[in-house]
């Protein structure tokens, strides 16, 4: 594999004497090397099942994401590797041929250390095109978009790491830290919602980052309804198991009720029974679930018949939004590098895990994508996806709104995932 060019050093300069994009690019940047600190050259290189990527994967292509969209439009850069096109890009059909998806985790080549001299380079080059004032308004956009960007493989690196680390015999520790002590989630309130017309979605030219998915802001009409004041636990989810919930077929959607019996469900991912008691893997090992956290990485079908088997429901996206912008504004746990693992069931809507909705993931009314193969980011995906709100425990801070429109396909469960009743 030729390498065209060689990695340029970032000169140590205070973030005073940077611009505000650069110091913002760069601290995205420094996040995922973070993260990526603590992984072994073998923990970076395989990909434990298609929904998943290698952690070297993530960490290079959204390095290909600056270089395709922004770099390659400065007449003066030169392309780190012709061949990172194909290997690094993930779905944009207007750039060209990619890499299969299935077969990530099988590109030895380059490794984990090149893959290092990579995201110097386009490092380097981002850092000069901005101190030299070579990027237009669209490209600074496009700026923003890429770090946001990574920001969503953060998570993404974090969900797929901690799903392979679960493949392994011994229960590997991404992050060290304390066994949590259980405590009581106390009893489950509902905080009432007044119906009405009432508007939702991200405001176009509004200040602060926002997908195009998120909007337009257009107006819809709730009946009155009730939202609990906090998520399901780990406690609560556990009533469910005992009272038979995985074998009750009046409880599950059919196509739910279809899946579980293929695949043999019995809990929620990453849980095992041992010893007459269940477990469950997080990144710090495998530990008991602790009775008062919510309950996570559990698919649509299971939180639609949890949410059945407890008399109420999901609440629509619209809905959640609507409670969400009148309640509790605080945040749960978001990203904490020495955590990494939801806290406590709380009262806020944002943080600890995405919750799952009732809605299909559908353009809002006017919903027009981007031009070019940005426009290839959300829009393509509206189908056969449900919408999850909020935020979780793996989010960067940051990158959590009310209007966020995460989605993932019903039997999706390695995304830190969980539900909150509605009525």
């Amino acid at each position: 594999m030729s390498i065209t060019n060689r990695p340029v050093s970032i000169e140590t300069e205070s973030a005073h004497s940077m611009s505000a994009q650069a110091s913002r690019f760069l601290d995205v940047r420094a996040l995922t090397d973070t993260l990526s600190a603590r992984l072994s050259a073998e923990d970076q290189t395989p990909q434990s099942m298609t929904d998943a990527s290698p952690a070297k994967w993530h960490r290079a292509h959204v390095t290909w994401f600056f270089e395709e969209f922004i770099l390659r439009n400065v007449d003066s850069y030169r392309v780190y590797d012709d061949t990172f096109r194909y290997l690094f890009n993930s779905y944009y059909e207007a750039v060209g041929a990619r890499h299969p998806r299935p077969e990530r985790g099988l590109v030895t080549r380059p490794g984990v250390a090149d893959v290092g001299l990579y995201r110097e380079y386009v490092d380097s080059a981002m850092v000069d095109a901005l101190e030299r004032g070579l990027l237009d308004d669209d490209a600074l956009g496009l700026l923003e978009l890429g770090c946001n960007h990574e920001q969503q493989h953060q998570e993404l690196l974090l969900m797929d790491i901690k799903h392979l680390f679960s493949t392994h015999a011994f229960d590997p520790v991404y992050v060290d830290r304390d066994i949590d002590e259980p405590g009581e989630p106390g009893p489950l309130t509902w905080r009432s919602v007044a119906g009405g017309v009432t508007e939702v979605g991200m405001t176009q030219g509004s200040a602060g980052f926002s997908y195009d998915n998120e909007g337009p802001r257009h107006r819809v009409f709730l009946e009155d309804f009730e939202i609990a004041e906090r998520a399901v636990t780990n406690a609560e989810w556990l009533e469910f198991i005992a009272d038979d919930g995985y074998h009750r077929p009046e409880l599950w959607l059919s196509d739910g009720w279809a899946h579980i019996s293929q695949t043999g469900w019995e809990a929620p991912e990453y849980w095992r029974f041992i010893d007459g008691e269940w477990t469950t893997f997080t990144l710090s090992g495998r530990r008991r679930p602790v009775s008062d956290e919510p309950v996570v990485h559990i698919s649509f079908y299971e939180a639609d018949a949890y949410a059945r088997w407890a008399g109420a429901r999901l609440p629509t996206e619209f809905e959640w939004e609507a409670a969400a912008a009148t309640g509790d504004r605080t945040h749960g746990q978001l990203l904490d590098v020495a955590r990494c693992h939801p806290g406590r069931a709380g009262s806020t809507m944002i943080g600890d895990v995405w919750e799952w909705t009732a809605s299909a993931y559908l353009p809002y009314p006017g919903f027009v994508p981007a031009n070019g193969a940005v426009g290839e980011y959300n829009g393509k995906f509206m189908c056969d996806q449900h919408v999850l709100r909020g935020a979780s425990a793996v989010t960067p801070p940051g990158h959590e709104r009310i209007t966020y429109r995460n989605f993932f396909p019903a039997p999706a469960r390695w995304a830190f995932s969980g539900l909150r009743l509605a009525r």
